[in-house]
């Protein structure tokens, strides 16, 4: 585990343009302030791809990492002060039901386009491509990787690059198939890295064009309060990094948590864990700490290893600790193929096509919305992605609120019960009487839709009584249990609705409504409007009371 960790955090350091060792810092501070504070027993802090994309990506954007690394660095730090700050007061304020409107179908989308992004990135290392493009989108990447196969790459780097990946995929194939071999993946990076480092430092590679890490700090964390901006442009440039990185920090470790806790049946304090992420980023941020959150893959193996509390993150922080003090001097000739290898291994599973085929099966419109988030991604960049998830995501709730689902009823032959007739082929309708279920709160986004819905039956079943030669319509029963609010356009709705039956000579019965919304018709004065002896208990009493005595097949 802390072998995967050690080298994974480099790697992630090294995608958000940042140096090695300030990878390693964030895996020491970080899971110790969460061990004193988290609910989950398996989640494990630290840097993570998807995050690191986003943060390396957004942050290049307004400085050149590699012109200006000192300030660079002073807007990661500012970065992930403010993503600590969102995170702390979203769970101090009690709002994380925010991090609710990115769906499960987003999630799974933007993760498939960041895994696909993050791989692309690592070809610069895999393929030892000297200049490389800044941007994320494949277009970019793969103009970049063009361009310089005319140039020639290092074959010695393909070489070593191919050879692990394929040694990491392997075992993580021998791992999938039988989860007692699960320490055979685990182990695997850190084989992987002591071989091709010991064969790049006694066969001299470096000097036939192989990139190594070189040198990496000695030494824990050393104090960044001071590197914050805390004034001038760039702190506000920081706020707006952070407060992005933040939420999808968080959204990322509550849904790992979440996943982990249901296997091992527990529940996790949603609000505590917000805080106990944004504090950690907050320290973190003045002890030369990047955004770190939950990552699915040590989070695997934690729980695989059996972990069964957060110390699991303390002893890894100490590990990492002792790898800071003693350790690195070791990494120098650690090609950076290795790297680029273990982190396109760790993010191949981010792709979860199986749960994307069931999302296409279930659900068209979160299937929409899991395109948008991989598309945006693999052909944007990280935030559009985001922001395209988001904004399908409540495109999909503006649809369910202002196009609720209304129902035709019938009665079930012998029975009480009347039902949706499409459901229910068997059920039949009543002659003489149309009976009408509203599945939503009637508010002022869908009261004028509810209220035209009705009506277009009406006149659809008019047209067909006239075909038909079947009796009129005389009565019209809304269902209104499911109904559990209604506003003033809600009930103004209503009032139009027996106007126009009115001129219909149809009467207007309700049946069931819920004791908000009839306490809402009293005081709107609606009861009295209707009559109290329209408003029923059930729509069989209704029928009862009003359906001519030969419709009735009770």
């Amino acid at each position: 585990m802390c072998s995967l960790m050690g080298h994974q955090d480099i790697g992630y350091a090294k995608l958000a343009f940042l140096p090695a060792h300030v990878g390693l810092y964030s895996s020491f501070v970080p899971p110790l302030i969460y061990a004193a504070m988290g609910t989950s027993r398996d989640i494990a802090i630290g840097p993570a791809a998807v995050l690191s994309l986003l943060l390396g990506t957004l942050l290049q954007e307004e400085i050149d990492p590699v012109k200006n690394p000192y300030e660079y660095s002073r807007l990661a730090f500012t970065a992930t002060f403010f993503a600590g700050v969102t995170q702390a007061m979203l769970g101090f304020f009690r709002l994380g039901f925010i991090i609710e409107f990115l769906s499960h179908a987003a999630i799974v989308g933007f993760m498939a386009g960041a895994a696909i992004t993050i791989g692309l990135q690592q070809l610069k290392g895999f393929l030892g491509i000297a200049k490389f493009t800044k941007k994320s989108d494949i277009i970019s990447v793969m103009e970049s990787v063009w361009g310089n196969v005319h140039h020639g790459c290092n074959w010695q780097t393909i070489l070593i690059g191919a050879s692990f990946l394929a040694f990491l995929l392997t075992t993580k194939y021998i791992a999938k198939k039988n989860k007692k071999l699960f320490w055979v993946s685990a182990i695997a990076p850190l084989i992987s890295v002591i071989i091709s480092t010991f064969c790049v430092f006694i066969t001299r590679a470096d000097k036939q064009g192989v990139a190594i890490v070189k040198d990496i700090k000695q030494g824990i964390n050393p104090p960044s309060f001071h590197l914050i901006y805390w004034t001038g442009p760039y702190l506000v440039k920081g706020f707006r990094i952070g407060v992005v990185a933040g939420m999808v920090g968080l959204t990322e470790a509550i849904a790992i948590g979440r996943t982990f806790a249901a296997l091992k049946d527990y529940q996790i304090d949603g609000n505590k864990e917000m805080l106990a992420l944004g504090t950690m980023n907050i320290v973190g941020s003045m002890t030369s700490c990047y955004v770190g959150t939950g990552s699915m893959s040590r989070s695997a193996v934690n729980y695989m290893a059996g972990c069964k509390t957060a110390i699991s993150n303390v002893v890894m922080a100490i590990v990492v600790m002792l790898t800071l003090l003693l350790v690195t001097p070791l990494f120098k000739y650690t090609p950076n193929a290795i790297l680029a290898s273990i982190i396109i291994n760790a993010v191949v599973s981010l792709v979860d096509y199986e749960t994307a085929y069931l999302i296409w099966k279930v659900d068209k419109m979160d299937f929409m919305a899991l395109l948008g988030a991989f598309f945006g991604v693999v052909f944007a960049s990280v935030e559009y992605g985001l922001l395209i998830a988001v904004a399908i995501s409540l495109g999909k709730i503006l649809l369910q609120v202002t196009r609720p689902r209304t129902a035709l009823l019938g009665n079930l032959p012998r029975t009480t019960i009347y039902t949706n007739v499409e459901q229910y082929p068997e059920a039949t309708k009543v002659p003489g009487v149309m009976i009408v279920r509203v599945d939503s709160a009637i508010y002022f986004t869908n009261s004028n839709y509810v209220k035209e819905r009705i009506l277009r039956w009406l006149r659809d079943e008019e047209e067909q009584q006239q075909e038909q030669k079947l009796s009129k319509t005389e009565f019209l029963i809304v269902e209104l249990s499911p109904v559990t609010d209604i506003d003033t356009s809600g009930i103004h709705a209503l009032e139009e609705l027996l106007k126009a039956l009115e001129k219909r000579k149809i009467q207007l019965i309700l049946a069931n409504p819920g004791p908000a919304v009839i306490q809402k018709l009293r005081s709107a004065k609606f009861t009295e409007l209707i009559g109290d002896d329209k408003i029923f208990l059930s729509v069989d009493d209704a029928v009862k009371k009003f359906a001519p005595k030969s419709a009735l097949n009770v």
